[in-house]
């Protein structure tokens, strides 16, 4: 399965659009996810997958040197409210937002086996940031 890097898109009435439910033949799009994160490293943590151009919910992020993969992930807990700021690879600038420090996760892994996580502090704010995106949510 040949990988590729994909363009980062800025248009954000396409980012504001919500993403559908990703299934086993949207594979691949998780290897070009994990592919362009990774050539992005260094000004990016996380990607959802319309940020290449792809309405599917699938996101990736970084934790440590690991790019972990989330297939339809829904947060079902969130606890500890708290401001911060964000910026975005697809959106210049940075905007205010509220997130919170522990949340749960259902999502599917990369071979489509079902997961539920608890995520806290950096990575549980990556993953709300991610799951913006596959709402439709511009921050």
């Amino acid at each position: 399965m040949n990988s590729m890097v994909r363009q980062i898109v800025k248009d954000e009435l396409f980012l504001a659009q919500k993403s559908e439910l990703a299934t086993k033949a949207d594979a691949a799009i998780i290897t070009d996810l994990i592919d362009t994160l990774k050539v992005n490293s260094e000004h990016c943590v996380g990607m959802a997958a319309n940020m290449i151009g792809v309405k599917k919910r699938i996101i990736v992020f970084s934790v440590g040197i690991a790019i972990v993969p989330m297939v339809n992930p829904v947060i079902v807990k969130k606890s500890g409210p708290y401001e911060t700021e964000e910026g975005c690879l697809s959106l210049n600038g940075v905007r205010k937002t509220t997130r919170f420090e522990k949340i749960e996760v259902e999502y599917q892994d990369k071979d489509f086996k079902k997961q539920r996580q608890e995520f806290a502090g950096w990575t549980a704010q990556i993953i709300q940031h991610e799951v913006d995106h596959l709402k439709g949510r511009v921050i």
